[in-house]
Formats: C-alpha cells, structure tokens, sequence
C-alpha cells in the first residue's frame, strides 16, 4: 500500500516529496503537473515538497492538514473515514432562511469547532436555520479573522482540525441547522504563501491592495480556476457544507468570456444532481450589481444571493448618525425607504464618495437574492474599536434596527452576540509569527485611523493578544435582565418572520414604503403588516383601521380604536384585517 502525491507545478525544473528526511523524486506528468508514488505511505503520513532542491520544503497548495501551521509539513487525510449520521438531511430553503455569522476563535471561551457545539441547542430555539463561519481554513497564528488563510484546503489546526469540523457539520445538520462557509478567493495572506513558486497563481496583469491578483485570466488560468473550484467543491462533498460565502467577488479580477463565478456556480449545480443535495452560493460584492444573482440563462453569473450593504448603510446611518468615510454617502430616510423598496440605494446614480455613478437597478429579481443585516463582521470589526450597534446608538435604536431586518424582504442576517446586544467588541485581532509583519499590520492599523482623527493610542493594537480576548463572546450575559430582554425581542421577531408568509414573500412590487424626512417616521407594507417606525423627537399618531399589534419595541406604546401612539425610537408591528 502506499500514496500518490499529486502536484501542479509548472515552474518547476525538479520535484521531489520529502518524507521523514528521505526525498522521493516525482516524475513531470501532462501539463504541468509532477507525481510520485510512495510505498508506506498513508493517512497521517507528514510530507512536504522540494522544489528545485531548495529548502525549506514547503507544504503541498492543496494540503488537507496542517497540523504544525502554515510552515510546517502537510499531512495525508483520508476524507472518507469519517462517520456521518446526515444522510438523510436537507437543509431549509434559502427564502426561509435566518442566518447566524459566527466566528470559532470568539464565539466560545474555547473557542474550537468541538465548543461551538455547545450552543447549537442555543441557535435552534433562537429561530436560526443556517450557521455561516467565517474562513476556517489555515491561516498563520492561532488566532485571527481568517481572511488571510494560505492552505486553502486545509481547517485551520487551533480550532480543532478536520474531524472535529466535521463533527461540528454533522452536530448542526442533527439540530436541524444548515452550514454556510465564508471562503477567500479574491487573495491569500502574505505569510504562508508560497503558491507562486509553484505555478502562475498570480498575474501582475492587476494589482489589488494585496499585491498581483488572483490568476483568473492570465496563462495558466485554467488550472487556478480549476485549484478554486476544485477547493469550493470539496467543502461541499466531502465536509457537508450547504453552501458558501465567496469573499469580495468584486476583487476578482477576471474578464474570461465564462467568468469564474458563472463557473463556480454551473459546478455547484452539478454537484447538487451528483449528491442529490441542495447547496447555495452567496456572494459579497461592492458593485451594486445584480447580474451576480441572475441566472446564467438570462447573462448573470448565478449566484443565489448576495450581501446588500446598501440597507445597512441606510439603516445604520439613520440610527446612529454616523456619516464618516462610505457612511456620507446615506443618512436620510429616503435612503433608507429605498432600500427597501429597491435594494440598492446606488443604482446607476452619482455616489458622493466614490465620485462617479455606481451601481445598477434590481428588476426582475426576488428580494431573496440579497441578504440583510444590521451588523456583520466587517461593519463592527472594520470599526476602530470593533463597537457593535449596541455601543453606537440606545437599546430602543437597536430594537428598531432588528425589526426592520426581520421584516424587510431580504434573507435575514445577524451577527453572533448581536441577539443579546452583547457587550464583546468585535475587533480587528492577527496573531503573525514573522514580527515584522506583524509590526507592519499593527503600525498601518493606527496609520489608517489616524486618518480619521483618533490617536495611536485608542486603536487596538491587532497583535495584542488582549484585542482577541476581548473580542470573545460572554455567555453569562444571555441570562441577565437587560440582555435577556434583547434576546427574547430577537426571538420573537424571528417567530413573527416564521409565521407571516407576508415577511418572506421576495416580491419587491409589494413592498411598499411611506415616510416622512422631517417628521422622522418611516412606514413599511408588507402584505397586511404594517411596520410603523417613529424616529422623531416627538410622539407620532399613526392611524390605522380594523388592525391589531402583533409587536411593539415599548411598553408605551398604545392602540387605542384607530390610533397608534409611538413615542420617539419606538417601533410596532400591526396586522390589518382583510
């Protein structure tokens, strides 16, 4: 018995495997590609490939393990020895779904794929139906947000590996909750890297913030394409994910007549009729441009969602006053009305701050085809101290914000902790070995903020280990009064979402909006709901016939015949009688 490595490296002159100090030579194949076949070789065999006789050796791109970090040897994964007990799970469609973001390294002390485990219980009677991970591929460090990974194919060893990834899928399938995972397409990290002196995985064709770009077009392009798809197919077969989130679509770098994403998505869809199992493909992209979830048919890529941060900019903006840097770009409730109404609130018009016309109207399309949320990931940790909605604006301000994610026409999304108002910032946090780089990371951090009037010293510093720790969730606080009474108006929103048919109807001709710019108050029909927001500084009289109130956010709230009384930051949910 023994093993063949397998190896795409065209600027390779020789190639040898290197196992337990002995080099074995590997043999150049069609292509571009190199071979060997070891005798003794198996599952958990270290190796590690030599190139040109250079050392160190350096880990295989497509390595499945990486138990000693990004630096150190890959290791042989047999992918079908696990037990899965999910042969009979589908997960919830996409329209019905409530997503959950989450990050292993925060969300529990732990913070392991095994202790996540722990709160899926939690998750299920919240309401969520589908968990999203941040990467969790191998990235340097023991702890960091992920977007940096280098081995692409390889769960990132600190949370617990492969088989405890697979217990964590297989736990959540049993709670009845479907996995999505957050995947980086559009660069890798710098440390760790070392996919270039392999092959052309990098065209000086582009340059992105990250250096050359991701090879999508260039010579050679066929086999990266073919290395992306190749790693997005394997979560879904051989991890039992049930979907993906690509990662700033709008950094890809690709002008192919098959552009990548439409090529991503046709092998989805054929992987679905070879496993018999639904998956989806969600991507985040800053151009405003609905061909990313139009069919191929009909001359879009695909996708089956996207984020929308036009309707959080709206939303957060109108609540917190905040309209620093893309933030000056929306503020009103006009802004905010036409989120609703159109998605995007840039759609082929001029955009202040990016200085030019952006963006491209939705018609025709579902409203499921986009996701909305109050807070994600970068929103709170792209911030200069990681503060979440809660620490920006009062309680009855979050409140409004959470009712209108949950009864707007889009696919709700919330933030871990977001439900309780959690007092954990979120912030930016890395754990680079090479300390150069991590001086670097931490210098331009402070340079970045500088440029918005804080001083060096309010940042946290990324390498500090104190800025992750405190990014961790406190689970202690679900149970106190103030977070306990967040926790049960998500709760109850999420089930006021499940039982209204009328909240995840995606028809965006139905959704109609009312709202006053002076007067502060915004008013969202969906079906024979009424959401009325009152934003004002003054009590708003909202008159309505033949109704009764499913929620409200305050306790003076009243409704009195025909008349709804808001007081200012209040919000209420009525339903009409046909």
């Amino acid at each position: 018995m023994g093993h063949r490595f397998k190896v795409w490296a065209p600027k390779a002159k020789t190639l040898g495997v290197t196992i337990e100090n002995t080099i074995h030579p590997m043999q150049q194949t069609a292509g571009g590609w190199w071979q060997a076949d070891v005798e003794g070789a198996h599952a958990g065999t270290d190796y590690a490939f030599v190139i040109d006789g250079s050392k160190p050796a350096v880990p295989d791109p497509r390595s499945a393990s990486q138990p000693q970090g990004v630096h150190g040897p890959s290791r042989v994964l047999d992918q079908a020895s696990f037990q899965w007990t999910d042969a009979q799970w589908q997960a919830a469609p996409l329209p019905s779904a409530i997503i959950y973001e989450l990050h292993i390294g925060t969300f529990t002390p732990e913070g392991t794929f095994d202790a996540a485990q722990q709160h899926l219980a939690y998750l299920k009677d919240l309401g969520v139906t589908h968990v999203e991970l941040m990467p969790v591929n191998a990235f340097p460090g023991n702890h960091g947000w992920g977007y940096d990974g280098v081995d692409l194919f390889a769960p990132h060893a600190p949370y617990g590996g492969s088989e405890a990834l697979k217990r964590l899928i297989n736990a959540c399938h049993e709670h009845g909750l479907a996995v999505l995972l957050d995947v980086v397409y559009n660069h890798l990290g710098p440390s760790g890297n070392y996919l270039g002196k392999f092959a052309p995985y990098f065209t000086h064709l582009h340059n992105t913030p990250w250096g050359d770009a991701v090879n999508l077009e260039d010579a050679g392009s066929h086999e990266v394409r073919r290395f992306f798809c190749d790693n997005a197919l394997m979560w879904l077969r051989d991890y039992h994910f049930d979907g993906l989130r690509l990662d700033a679509v709008h950094a890809y770098m690709d002008r192919s007549a098959i552009h990548f994403m439409e090529q991503l998505s046709k092998e989805v869809r054929a992987l679905e009729a070879e496993t018999g199992h639904r998956y989806v493909v969600i991507a985040e992209s800053d151009l405003n441009d609905p061909r990313l979830v139009t069919t191929p048919e009909a001359g879009g890529y695909g996708m089956d969602a996207q984020w929308s941060d036009d309707f959080h900019h709206a939303l957060v903006t109108v609540l917190t006053g905040d309209r620093s840097g893309y933030y000056s770009d929306f503020g009103t409730i006009a802004d905010l009305a036409k989120s609703l109404r159109s998605v995007f609130v840039y759609d082929g018009i001029y955009a202040p701050h990016r200085d030019r016309i952006h963006g491209r109207p939705v018609e025709g399309l579902p409203a499921w085809r986009f996701l909305g949320y109050a807070q994600d990931h970068d929103q709170v940790g792209n911030r200069a101290k990681g503060e979440r909605l809660n620490h920006l604006t009062s309680e009855s301000r979050a409140k409004i914000a959470a009712a209108l994610v949950f009864t707007a026409p889009f696919v709700p999304m919330l933030f871990q902790g977001e439900e309780w108002a959690a007092s954990a910032p979120f912030q930016y946090f890395t754990d680079h070995e090479d300390k150069e780089l991590g001086r670097l990371v931490s210098e331009g951090r402070k340079k970045e903020f500088a440029a918005f009037g804080w001083t060096p010293d309010e940042i946290p510093d990324p390498q500090d280990k104190q800025t992750f720790l405190r990014s961790k969730l406190n689970w202690q606080e679900v149970s106190e009064p103030a977070h306990a009474q967040m926790l049960d108006w998500y709760k109850q929103l999420i089930a006021l979402r499940k039982s209204h048919p009328q909240l995840t109807n995606g028809s965006l001709e139905e959704t109609n909006v009312e709202y006053s710019e002076t007067e502060k108050w915004l008013l969202l029909h969906r079906g024979d709901l009424q959401i009325v927001v009152n934003l004002g500084s003054k009590e708003l009289k909202h008159e309505v016939k033949n109704a009764q109130m499913l929620l409200a956010s305050d306790p003076a709230i009243s409704f009195a015949q025909t008349i709804l009384s808001l007081p200012p930051d209040s919000i209420a949910i009525l339903k009409t009688a046909k």
